[in-house]
């Protein structure tokens, strides 16, 4: 799931290269040193480490708001220890002055060497400040929609959902081939994806492009022909909002296909005005591209002209109804671009939701919370996995993280939380096809806060059949009518009516009343000032019943989700549960 950071050692260069030579990494934080959006008329935090071979006297941060520079120096706060590294890290702190409303303001940091002139600037340690790294925040007062807190996302990967009625699939040679699912298939299938209690759609990439996945476009104006029309697309726009449902694009700003004509044209044409749009290394066959795949030349978001063509593509669909962007890749773009795009899309719809694939640890999340409305949870995802798929970590683990997690991200940032997507192994052939250990997972995922995801097919028992095609095999067709497990469907659509009838799971507290690692029982209290319920699960193999002690709780409670039995007696609720199930009591 976490790349190269899977592996510990990795882990542990970057954290010793983040605390070498100067560093910022977009670290905004509040007085109690948790992340932090900027806010209008408020002073905003920065924090600067500096640690090796080199002491600096003095730091200083220059700013850049509408082209007026200024500049203001930063103070040294306390040195600590860094074993790792066996040598001391000096911190240091600033604050940029009150900016108004609507300000996007560009900023680099820069210390000097003791007894020089010389100077070195974060994060690339360059030598001069025109080469220094460029930091970037948009202040505004956009909160995060609304609508957005109570999502829950129905994830359709197009050319795998739904071929359209009557429509048979397509049968390619591989499973990198089209298999045919259409727009008119998605529209189609509304009333099942809202008997999921789905009231949003993140559609995968479906701009024009040669690929069955899409992230390679050649065209954000135009809807894949495979896939439909433009009329397709407002249709389904228009249907979807009939129901109080959005649609979310799956938007990719860092890369897209070298047979996108401004590509072409860069390398057939020395003197195109389109070179500028990518970075070369060697005109015209040795270029940036993603992750070095030659097919996704990468672009170059510090030039304005290829800037201005992609703000003008996301503000030309949300003026076309579309609800917001999946932002693909986000630590691709530098922070800069993701500063101009935030302000271009909530210009033209301020309710527009903004989230990012930042496949990293907490801190790098954190650094996109002045772009972004939340990010996917990936730790979360590792997380649930972990404890109750693959049984690699234990339910007081799994308690530690997430009391954590819950508390690191400041509330206003949303965290879409999934059991798998599409670029990871299926949840279910991960729990080697046993559907307990997936309902224990999606039980969870239901009744935590963040709005939660489902990747078309999790809820049908779609698995895979080879772990080394990975990307592909998380891919295969929609299952349909009889192939579809119809037990766990109905389990996904009963969480999701819970879900809906229940807002306490949004917007509750959420305390832990029962944890017994040695008989695998554990059980979490979600209450508000009007509601409480109650979540109790037995990821053992044999049936238990547990009592948790609670000071007081509705007489007439029972389990919502299975039916099991409920006693609730003063001070105690005691649940009676089968192996590897769980109980929603309300």
């Amino acid at each position: 799931m976490f790349g190269p950071q899977r592996n510990p050692e990795n882990r542990i260069a970057e954290y010793r290269s983040n605390l070498v030579g100067i560093k910022h990494l977009h670290r905004l934080r509040t007085q109690s040193e948790m992340p932090m959006r900027p806010i209008p008329n408020q002073p905003i935090n920065l924090h600067v480490t500096t640690s090796g071979g080199i002491a600096y006297d003095s730091v200083h941060c220059w700013m850049n708001v509408d082209g007026k520079e200024t500049m203001f120096e930063l103070a040294p706060e306390a040195s600590v220890w860094n074993t790792p590294e066996w040598r001391y890290v000096r911190h240091w702190s600033g604050q940029i002055p009150p900016q108004p409303n609507g300000t996007t303001l560009r900023y680099r940091i820069g210390g000097r060497v003791v007894g020089s002139d010389r100077w070195i600037f974060a994060d690339n340690q360059a030598r001069v400040l025109s080469e220094a790294t460029e930091f970037a925040i948009s202040v505004d007062d956009y909160d995060m929609p609304t609508w957005a807190r109570d999502a829950v996302i129905y994830h359709i990967f197009l050319d795998r959902f739904y071929p359209g009625d009557g429509v048979p699939w397509k049968k390619p040679t591989n499973l990198s081939g089209f298999f045919g699912g259409t727009l008119r298939g998605a529209i189609q299938k509304l009333d099942y994806i809202q008997s999921l209690g789905c009231n949003a759609i993140w559609l995968s990439p479906l701009f024009a492009s040669p690929s069955h996945h899409g992230y390679d476009a050649t065209d954000y104006y135009t809807v894949e022909p495979r896939f439909g029309t433009d009329s397709d697309l407002k249709e389904l726009i228009e249907k979807a909002h009939q129901r109080d449902m959005r649609i979310i694009l799956d938007f990719v700003a860092n890369h897209w296909s070298n047979q996108h004509p401004t590509f072409q044209a860069a390398q057939s044409e020395k003197d195109s005005e389109y070179r500028a749009w990518y970075t070369w290394q060697r005109w015209p066959d040795e270029y940036t591209s993603f992750f070095g795949v030659k097919g996704m030349p990468q672009l170059n978001l510090k030039h304005k002209p290829v800037i201005n063509h992609l703000l003008r593509c996301v503000q030309h669909w949300l003026r076309n109804g579309v609800d917001g962007y999946r932002l693909d890749y986000a630590p691709g773009p530098p922070h800069t671009f993701w500063a101009d795009f935030r302000q271009a899309c909530k210009s033209v719809n301020p309710d527009a939701f903004l989230f990012g694939e930042v496949v990293s640890h907490s801190e790098v999340i954190a650094s996109y919370i002045p772009h972004f409305d939340g990010c996917l949870d990936f730790l979360l995802a590792e997380a649930l996995r972990r404890t109750f798929v693959l049984e690699t970590s234990t339910l007081l683990e799994f308690e530690a993280f997430l009391e954590a997690h819950e508390a690191y991200f400041p509330k206003n940032f949303s965290l879409p939380a999934f059991l798998d997507n599409h670029d990871m192994t299926r949840i279910l052939y991960l729990a080697g096809e046993d559907k307990a250990k997936v309902r224990l997972a999606a039980l969870v995922l239901f009744t935590l806060s963040a709005p939660p995801v489902i990747y078309n097919g999790t809820e049908v028992g779609i698995s895979q059949r080879n772990p080394l095609g990975r990307f592909e095999e998380a891919r295969l067709p929609m299952l349909w009518g009889n192939e579809a497990d119809k037990n766990l469907l109905a389990y996904f659509q009963r969480l999701g009516v819970l879900r809906k009838e229940f807002p306490v799971l949004t917007s509750g507290k959420r305390k832990v009343v029962h944890l017994n690692v040695q008989n695998g029982t554990y059980a979490y209290l979600r209450t508000s000032e009007t509601d409480s319920v109650l979540i109790a699960l037995n990821t053992s193999r044999y049936s238990q019943t547990i009592d948790v002690p609670i000071a007081s709780f509705q007489t007439s409670a029972r389990d919502l989700l299975n039916g099991n039995r409920i006693t609730v007696s003063e001070g105690s609720v005691s649940i009676s549960l089968p192996a590897q199930s769980g109980a929603f009591v309300a």
